[in-house]
């Protein structure tokens, strides 16, 4: 979920990584939103209150966090850090409307926008979970985004079909995801998947889902 104010997150992964490699990073987002925008768009309205692997938050709720989420990450490399009040509202308001789809694509666009802003991913930035460059900020969200969608794919019975993304995902997880971020309120632990389980549903299981 990424939302506890305390939780440190490690600077890097193990080695610091190169300006190609974030670069690439960036990239990588763009394939996360764009994976995502298909779920999103091929959720049905009746399947809104539908329960998610994501305890105690229904598909609504899901992608109501992915779009507040977007916002802060924009707002973060905007303008260093969120304001209080604004990250309140972004966490535990809502942040879509009446229109579900229009709310995600506009803030997914405009934390694209920002990622991809001359210089921004040379920036500290401030998050609810810690403070750490840019360019650490996008891993994150690539791999909170993309699991995410998953939860909502899980719910709906859609499917994630790009499973390369999803392995570099839980690649990105399993070098950043380590026991200070699994702490209530962050990731549950880590739950067994299944023998022969997908690369969606091993996601979901690192990410502490029960499948």
């Amino acid at each position: 979920m990424l939302t506890a104010p305390n939780a440190e997150v490690p600077p890097s992964p193990s080695h610091p990584a190169d300006e190609e490699t974030v670069m690439d990073n960036v990239a990588l987002m763009k394939q996360v939103i764009a994976s995502t925008d298909k779920i999103v768009k091929g959720t049905e309205p009746s399947q809104l209150g539908l329960p998610s692997p994501c305890t105690e938050w229904t598909v609504r709720d899901v992608i109501n966090h992915i779009t507040g989420g977007s916002t802060m990450f924009a707002v973060c490399v905007e303008e260093g850090s969120v304001p209080d009040d604004l990250l309140g509202k972004l966490m535990a308001g809502d942040n879509l409307g009446d229109d579900y789809v229009g709310a995600w694509k506009s803030a997914s666009a405009r934390a694209m926008a920002a990622f991809e802003a001359p210089g921004a991913l040379d920036k500290m930035v401030k998050l609810p979970f810690g403070e750490m460059p840019a360019g650490v900020a996008v891993n994150i969200a690539v791999f909170d985004v993309l699991t995410h969608a998953a939860d909502i794919a899980n719910a709906t019975g859609q499917t994630i079909d790009d499973t390369a993304l999803v392995e570099t995902a839980l690649e990105l997880g399993h070098q950043m995801i380590g026991p200070d971020l699994r702490v209530p309120g962050v990731f549950d632990p880590e739950q067994p998947a299944p023998e022969g389980a997908t690369p969606t549903v091993r996601l979901l299981a690192f990410a502490g889902r029960k499948v």
